[in-house]
């Protein structure tokens, strides 16, 4: 996990969005505890109260669950649904305007492509 936050967006989201790039990345696999509220909340020197408002956004977007008394784990399928949504969001970000910026500049589709192709060889 990174070990500083910054001032870009809320720090509960920017908890909630490092355990959701560990889970991507592998670093947290399914089925593998996630740092409790102490933990995080003493390594980055911030209240539990906002860290477990992170935690409680990936309980609630089906990312981890709670067992009481024993800790918060990643839930089954969980990577999957991450990807499946950066995907999506992916698409809607960069590929969407990459295209009407194409078209805006009378680039073909297959020009695009070489282009991404010549690019990803580097």
């Amino acid at each position: 996990m990174k070990s500083s936050l910054d001032e870009s967006q809320p720090i509960y989201q920017q908890i909630a969005q490092m355990i959701m790039d560990g889970i991507v990345e592998g670093h947290l696999e399914e089925e593998e505890r996630v740092p409790s509220e102490n933990e995080l909340s003493r390594f980055y020197n911030i209240n539990r109260a906002t860290v477990r408002n992170g935690l409680q956004s990936l309980i609630e977007g089906g990312i981890i669950y709670k067992q009481r008394g024993i800790g918060m784990f990643v839930k089954k399928g969980a990577k999957k649904q991450l990807l499946q949504e950066r995907k999506k969001k992916y698409r809607h970000d960069y590929i969407l305007p990459l295209l009407e910026e194409a078209k805006r500049l009378e680039i073909s589709l297959e020009a695009v492509i070489e282009m991404i192709k010549e690019e990803g060889k580097e």
